[in-house]
């Protein structure tokens, strides 16, 4: 694997520059920014926020013996509790054998409960237990701090700008979810 390059003075000063320089365009009136240059600039800025985003739950992941996927099968738990096995794996987009091995391990360490589901038995539905909701608040505290001071210092329209072009990598399906969460968290809230 090759080492990553720092920037020259001049892309740093260019980059600063851009930073800094006000947004006032509206969307699509410069379609300079679908250049190959702006699209590979915008894989890079994927890649490396993913990277970051991670890091700042890996540290407790780490201490715990657990990995990403570990913190995934945590989230998407806790956001749909009693989600059975078949609809995580269709969250997840793992193998069964993956997600057998995350789920054992969680549910040996007391993050997570099995249960047999109501109507079908052979159903099992996850919950997470009052440890793992106590993880995963944990783990979602590291990651929303990141994400409070990202969009304070975006503003609330760069905000809404990331919700629509991350709505527009996700598929269909990841789409659909994304609203019906949306959708039950304002009716929790009333």
């Amino acid at each position: 694997m090759s080492e990553m390059r720092a920037p020259s003075k001049s892309q740093a000063s260019s980059a600063r520059a851009h930073a800094q320089a006000p947004q006032t365009q509206a969307a699509g009136s410069n379609l300079l920014f679908l250049r190959e240059d702006e699209i590979r600039t915008a894989q890079d800025l994927l890649f490396f926020a993913y990277r970051d985003f991670t890091n700042a739950a890996d540290v407790i992941l780490d201490e715990l013996g657990l990995g990403r996927a570990h913190h995934r099968a945590l989230h998407f738990i806790g956001r749909n509790p009693s989600i059975s096995v078949t609809d995580l794996l269709s969250l997840l987009r793992i193998t069964k054998q993956s997600l057998a091995r995350v789920l054992s391990e969680l549910v040996a360490q007391g993050y997570v409960a099995q249960n047999a589901g109501r109507a079908d038995r052979r159903q099992r539905l996850l919950t997470l237990t009052a440890e793992g909701q106590t993880l995963e608040r944990r783990l979602f505290e590291q990651q929303r701090d990141r994400l409070a001071t990202a969009y304070r210092e975006a503003g609330p329209a760069a905000v809404e700008g990331f919700r629509r072009v991350m709505r527009g990598i996700m598929d269909e399906t990841a789409r659909v979810y994304v609203d019906s969460a949306d959708q039950a968290a304002r009716v929790r809230k009333g």
